[in-house]
């Protein structure tokens, strides 16, 4: 009879302990916390290298949001907060292009070099200005848009990409990859004008990528018998070890910090700003790869860096000059 009074308390008293992450109690940091959620994309990145030997691309997806669904769920549940929304054709918008986004993001990473890959879905910062600016008919003055064009540059530099005559299929998903993303961050930015939480925004995207993940790792099982192409389904899922739970979880929590983050950057930092901090992800991984992995860049690549942080200090002038419309 004691157990759920026990538990309750428990709970209260964890969670008082983390009441800091609570939205309104964090720093008002607008468009920085896409630095912030760099770091975390970066860092998840890293571990998903170490874990990539062992698991598919799908398998990766999956466990990555399983992990940061059942943090919020269970965060949600403690908080009593609600999880019913008013704005599910948005929810659905965003999880949609975001998986399709991850999906063709994953099968680009499997058929091209990983630099091109990466290279063709940063192309995303690109895509939601042309969006903006030819579709919506919204106003960026010339700064913005080349700081935005400049920090590509610098990540071209960094990764140097290269696409082979036979690679166009794989190389025109890795760009319809940077589109779909361009996308997620259009409705992000649409949740924010409406108010919606970012834990919710996380959590639906979380949830509908666990099962659509879940659902494509479950078909893997016949996929001999499917009259479908082989290469566009998973292999068979791994056996689960119990050691490399805590690095599985390591991945899930990165990126969820990440999601929140970045979504956070979108509801209350200026767009153009925060588009061009995406960039710095690569700064952060190229970074990570020196100190952990002693893979040192070459010339170009530290030209690369350079061009991306310059391209961002340039969005930054132009956005206190005004050149920027949010």
């Amino acid at each position: 009879m004691l157990r759920k009074p026990v538990a309750e308390a428990l709970g209260k008293a964890l969670f008082r302990r983390i009441e800091w992450v609570r939205a309104d109690s964090l720093p008002d940091l607008g468009a920085g916390w896409m630095l912030v959620a760099a770091f975390f994309f970066a860092l998840m990145g890293f571990l998903v290298k170490l874990e990539g030997a062992n698991y598919s691309s799908t398998e990766l997806m999956f466990y990555r949001s399983i992990t940061g669904f059942l943090v919020i769920f269970f965060i949600a549940l403690i908080r009593q907060g609600s999880l019913l929304t008013q704005y599910w054709r948005l929810h659905i918008q965003r999880s949609v292009c975001g998986i399709i986004s991850l999906w063709l993001y994953f099968y680009g990473i499997t058929h091209l070099p990983l630099a091109t890959a990466v290279t063709l879905n940063y192309t995303s910062p690109l895509f939601l200005a042309l969006i903006m600016v030819g579709v919506l008919k919204e106003q960026a003055r010339a700064p913005l848009i080349a700081a935005l064009s400049l920090g590509f540059v610098g990540v071209a530099l960094v990764l140097k990409p290269h696409l082979g005559p036979d690679q166009w299929v794989a190389g025109l998903a890795g760009l319809l990859s940077g589109l779909f993303a361009g996308m997620v961050f259009l409705n992000v930015r649409a949740m924010g004008e409406v108010n919606e939480p970012e834990w919710r925004i996380v959590l639906y995207f979380t949830f509908l990528s666990s099962l659509v993940s879940g659902l494509m790792l479950t078909v893997s099982f016949y996929r001999e018998n499917l009259g479908i192409p082989l290469d566009w389904i998973p292999e068979a899922p791994h056996w689960l070890m119990w050691n490399q739970i805590p690095l599985l979880l390591a991945i899930g929590i990165s990126a969820l910090f990440g999601q929140l983050c970045m979504t956070r950057a979108y509801k209350t930092g200026a767009v153009w700003l925060t588009s061009n901090f995406a960039y710095f992800t690569i700064v952060f991984s190229s970074l990570f790869g020196v100190v952990f992995h002693s893979e040192w860049l070459s010339p170009m690549a530290w030209t690369g860096i350079a061009v991306i942080i310059s391209a961002g200090g340039l969005a930054t002038w132009a956005r206190k000059a005004g050149a920027a419309y949010d």
